[in-house]
């Protein structure tokens, strides 16, 4: 029973880092020991089938939770400060940098490394750049039925969760897909049931992600961790860039400077406690 309450509050945890841009949900499940369970479950689900199923159960339930009260809280704040919460988002980004810079320094850096770091920051650039300005996915209802879009975030979602320093939230903002999903989330928490398709396409999309990269992704980061980490650094940077790009092309009459920096100085505060929480509950995982 023990167990089980701990992956809860595990899952609830994990729930929180995976919906809140900035955050790497696989970096707070190696800090909570559970990362190369949900590995191995992903690659192989029907190996040791009842205890996958106790597992995603238990987990499940605290990322329902954590999903259930981001979703009420967050939706309003988006469509009410949404240059804001972009700032926060940047926050939250930085925060979590350190982190993935000192994996870095800890296995040594080499120069050929920045080849990764500078693909990584251009791709994310490019995904910023291209959805602010062909619109895509803008983040209100009519946007839900870009099933293409849906399709192609889910597919990333589910490519970029497991990678450890990475934020599956940030690469959906990046997208253009963030928004509309909390918004159709929302919906369906008030029973509002005609987002119920494209939200279905878009977690088969993301399974199909995740279950097509989780050998290949744990190979690479136990393979070759620095050019790995340091690729990772260079989209964390390149997101920023990006981020600070599409808070840039909105208008939002509620916006000032003076709010902005508050956002961003709770998001870098926020990522740090939330790094410091994950180290106290470690329990001994070893890096991938």
């Amino acid at each position: 029973m023990k167990v089980f309450l701990y992956r809860i509050v595990c899952g609830f945890f994990l729930g929180l880092s995976i919906f809140a841009p900035g955050f790497s949900g696989s970096l707070v499940a190696i800090a909570m020991g559970i990362y190369h369970e949900i590995v191995r479950i992903i690659a192989n689900p029907f190996k040791k089938l009842k205890e996958n199923m106790l597992f995603c159960i238990s987990v499940g339930i605290g990322m329902v939770i954590s999903a259930v009260l981001f979703v009420i809280a967050f939706e309003q704040l988006f469509e009410s400060y949404e240059k804001a919460i972009y700032l926060l988002f940047v926050g939250l980004i930085a925060g979590s940098i350190p982190l993935v810079f000192r994996e870095v320094r800890k296995i040594g850096f080499k120069p050929h490394y920045l080849i990764g770091s500078l693909i990584a920051f251009m791709i994310a650039i490019a995904m910023g750049v291209f959805a602010t300005e062909s619109g895509l996915m803008s983040g209100d209802a009519a946007s839900m039925s870009d099933w293409l879009g849906l399709a192609i975030g889910g597919f990333a979602a589910g490519v970029t969760a497991l990678i450890p320093g990475m934020s599956l939230a940030t690469v959906l903002v990046l997208l253009g897909v963030y928004s509309p999903l909390i918004y159709a989330a929302r919906a369906l928490l008030q029973m509002e049931f005609s987002y119920l398709i494209p939200i279905g396409l878009f977690i088969v999309f993301t399974v199909l992600g995740l279950m097509s990269t989780a050998k290949g992704i744990k190979y690479v980061f136990k393979r070759f961790p620095g050019f790995a980490n340091t690729t990772v650094l260079g989209f964390q940077v390149g997101s920023i860039a990006s981020i600070m790009y599409k808070s840039h092309q909105t208008i939002d009459p509620n916006f000032t400077w003076l709010l902005g920096g508050i956002m961003l100085a709770v998001g870098v505060g926020i990522s740090v406690l939330f790094i410091l929480m994950g180290k106290y509950m470690n329990k001994g995982e070893p890096t991938p």
